[in-house]
């Protein structure tokens, strides 16, 4: 575990709240003129104060040019991945190319039993993740009759199509170790949030995966390593990512250079015109800056070898 060489990327997380109307439009408009890379919209169907993850996405593609949107995680025991996977397929079509998959294999158990959702131990909860992911990749195949049988979902001859503009990929929302296995074994990206682990548990379970993908044959560079981050760009304070943009660029430069993230996620604080200005100065001032301080490490790492 290290560096990966992998490239960059960089995006915004975004609540669905429902009020103000137009908060998370703007947010994300904001960073879609800034250039970057990644829309992460939360889901959370059971929250009464949020908008339905999917319909928000699909009102925001036609206000935006070309930032890329994916839930952030999606919430599987409450989207039956076959419709997950036609839906990100349709809109990835309708989108020219701008939909990915953040998925998770659930948690607030009352408040999914409460929208009829299943309660999953954490070995259902494993099985059922992995049975999603041959589904929706089924799904999105050019198969002529889709089958599957599974613990948990089934394709019985499902007709697939459209298949998406793009290879959609699948990035796990998961710090289990056996979610992380199966993130290594099958996955295309993992996608954890930074304020629930620290940087050394970090480092583990990105070995964890790395294990896992090499036993099951893959490269573990083929695998991005997403984090959403949160903290607040101004004076400096006492946590991680609390402080001045020299700050940030020195603490994400350290985490993609040593623990191997290439894509970040930031979630800003604040009302919605104190957001909207984290999200401008952390893609006008963070982003270039850490883009630049890779790439010369890389090259003076690289010339060194």
């Amino acid at each position: 575990m290290g560096d990966y060489g992998r490239q960059l990327e960089f995006g915004v997380s975004v609540e669905p709240l429902a009020e103000p109307l137009d908060r998370v439009s703007r947010i994300v408009r904001a960073a879609d003129r800034a250039g970057l890379d990644l829309a992460g919209i939360q889901d959370h169907p059971y929250q009464r104060r949020f908008l339905d993850t999917w319909t928000l996405i699909s009102t925001l593609v036609p206000q935006t040019e070309s930032i890329r949107f994916f839930p952030d995680v999606a919430n599987l025991p409450l989207r039956p991945p076959a419709m997950l996977a036609k839906a990100a397929a349709s809109l990835d079509v309708l989108s020219g190319g701008r939909v990915e998959i953040g998925l998770g294999a659930g948690a607030f158990w009352d408040a999914i039993v409460a929208m009829d959702g299943p309660r999953r131990s954490p070995r259902d909860a494993v099985q059922a993740t992995e049975e999603a992911i041959r589904v929706m990749r089924l799904v999105w195949s050019e198969e002529r009759s889709a089958r599957f049988e599974g613990e948990f979902y089934a394709l019985r001859g499902m007709r697939p199509g459209p298949r998406p503009a793009h290879d959609i990929g699948i990035w796990i929302g998961a710090y289990g170790p056996k979610m992380l296995g199966l993130t290594g074994r099958l996955a295309d990206g993992w996608l954890p949030s930074l304020g629930y682990l620290t940087l050394e548990r970090l480092g583990k379970m990105q070995n964890r995966i790395d294990d896992a993908a090499s036993g099951a044959g893959r490269v573990p560079a083929e695998i991005r390593r997403a984090l959403n981050v949160s903290g607040s760009i101004g004076p400096l304070g006492e946590g991680l990512l609390e402080g001045p943009v020299s700050l940030w660029v020195e603490q994400l430069s350290h985490l993609a250079l040593d623990l191997g993230v290439d894509t970040f996620v930031f979630w800003p604080s604040g009302g919605v015109e104190e957001q909207q200005r984290h999200v401008e100065t952390f893609a006008g001032e963070v982003v270039p800056a850490v883009r630049e301080a890779v790439a010369k490490e890389r090259e003076e790492r690289a010339s060194s070898q």
